[in-house]
């Protein structure tokens, strides 16, 4: 037989479970049940003590504080739950970027790629949809309201001759160029992959061919001609130097700049039917002063006048009519070689324009700036058609693919990009360096990529693969300029050290 506290207990169990299988929505009140007898005589014994008024003791301290962590913890958990749906790049880079769109530091002390990647998270999820919505946003949207702010020239009527002349030129190269793609596109791999596996076996093999001190002062640019029987270069000195290949002899030193010079290039007729005594080759000093020199005198034949700051980057035309120079004033310019005048002063970065580079039809121009964007331009119109957004940090050099459609761009963050004007967007990054990336160029092919470093190496890259095929390492400062032959017989190196290299195969 069941003792008396059995029953109450039995008793008051039933009656909890019945308190939580109850709805918890509201209900019409009821009449309480009547106590069993068993719990009235327990209360009658003093054994239990109930309340007529329905009043409940408050918690102590100890008990509130587990409860407010209990609710911590489910708040926490459910953060993280709407963390989780919110879609942040794995590109640590894409990270840092939207890091520093939304103003916030892009690294912590301590805090690797993971982290930094949940910090993005929380903040996101503190900011709300309308952030998120922002940053998630069509890059090509967002590139099209800036180019509707850039600043507009008025040219006069030598530009617009240009322009048509420009038209007319690009449009036949195109045809040309999708000609030879169709021919390109027809053969079958079986022919098609041996050739290409015999110049990457080739590019393998390449070492130091030649050594030889350019100057006293740290070297600053250098170019194959499109002969590949000179080489120009220039240096703090304010000189340029012209050497024989493959031999790297002397051959002239022109003299004319009086600071330190920035960029020297040939003209694309050069040792080619252009003549001796025309516009061979061009340079351009931190003065913003550009000459123009011939291969008869040591003296310069013309100059451009118009820069007042640092002329960073110049590039022919392929026609070799015109001439792109890119400055530190934050704008770049475009001139008649012909006519010696300016035809275009075109503004549109928010830093210093740094490097240039013409499509293989003549129809585009790219630009890169400090402001790390590049942008590419319609000789025909004028106008900005695409934006190149995404390095975090300065762009030093930028160069088109001969297929057309291939943009690379490299810069401080070590990075290079590959851009696919088709698509309108990057399609491939590579960590390429460990240091800064000062200069970058397109094999004429368009099948090999070399790019130099401020880590003091020269690499070359298979492309559109983007594989590395070669390191170039010899140098003892960081390098300052790169360019790589026409037949990809030889690659040429300036550095810092006041040296340049010639790398054929062994």
């Amino acid at each position: 037989m069941e003792s008396a506290m059995e029953l109450i207990t039995r008793d008051l169990r039933r009656d909890e479970d019945s308190q939580a299988q109850k709805h918890p929505a509201p209900v019409a009140p009821v009449a309480p049940k009547p106590l069993s007898a068993s719990v009235q005589a327990g209360i009658a014994a003093g054994n239990i003590n109930m309340s007529s008024s329905g009043d409940r003791m408050a918690l102590g301290e100890a008990s509130q504080a587990e409860v407010d962590r209990h609710n911590e913890l489910l708040a926490n958990f459910e953060r993280r739950k709407q963390a989780r749906q919110i879609a942040v790049s794995t590109d640590d880079t894409e990270v840092k970027a939207q890091l520093r769109e939304l103003k916030e530091p892009i690294c912590l002390f301590g805090e690797g790629p993971a982290e930094r990647r949940d910090r993005l998270k929380d903040l996101l999820l503190r900011l709300g949809p309308a952030a998120r919505k922002r940053l998630a946003e069509d890059p090509t949207e967002a590139a099209e309201r800036e180019v509707q702010e850039i600043w507009y020239h008025e040219g006069g009527p030598e530009l617009k001759s240009s322009r048509l002349d420009i038209a007319g030129y690009s449009l036949q190269r195109a045809r040309d160029r999708l000609k030879v793609a169709r021919l390109k596109l027809s053969r079958p791999d079986s022919e098609s992959h041996p050739d290409r596996q015999r110049l990457h076996n080739k590019l393998r093999t390449y070492g130091n061919y030649s050594s030889q001190i350019g100057d006293t002062r740290p070297l600053t640019s250098c170019q194959l001609s499109p002969s590949s029987k000179l080489l120009a270069t220039a240096s703090w000195t304010g000189l340029c130097k012209i050497w024989s290949i493959p031999e790297c002899e002397p051959v002239k030193v022109l003299r004319g700049h009086t600071n330190r010079v920035s960029a020297v290039r040939w003209h694309p007729q050069s040792g080619c039917g252009q003549d001796r005594s025309a516009i061979n080759l061009v340079s351009s000093d931190v003065a913003g002063v550009v000459r123009c020199w011939s291969l008869e005198s040591e003296e310069p034949i013309a100059s451009l006048e118009g820069h007042e700051k640092r002329v960073a980057g110049l590039a022919f035309h392929p026609s070799g009519k015109y001439l792109g120079t890119t400055c530190y004033d934050h704008s770049w310019r475009l001139w008649d070689m012909e006519k010696k005048i300016e035809l275009l002063h075109q503004e549109g970065h928010s830093r210093p324009v740094y490097g240039i580079a013409f499509h293989a039809d003549g129809s585009l121009v790219g630009t890169c700036s400090l402001d790390a964007m590049g942008r590419i331009w319609d000789l025909r119109s004028g106008k900005c058609v695409l934006v190149l957004k995404g390095h975090v940090k300065e762009l030093m050099g930028i160069d088109f693919s001969s297929n057309g459609y291939h943009v690379a761009t490299g810069g401080e963050d070590h990075q290079v990009r590959l851009w696919d004007l088709r698509q309108r967007k990057s399609v491939y990054t590579m960590p390429a360096h460990k240091g800064l990336i000062s200069s970058l160029k397109y094999q004429k092919d368009g099948e090999l990529l070399v790019t130099a470093s401020f880590d003091n190496t020269a690499k070359v890259w298979a492309m559109p693969a983007c594989t590395q095929l070669k390191l170039l390492t010899g140098h003892e400062g960081r390098l300052m300029s790169v360019d790589i032959a026409n037949d990809s017989e030889y690659i040429v190196t300036a550095s810092h050290d006041s040296t340049f290299k010639l790398w054929a195969a062994e």
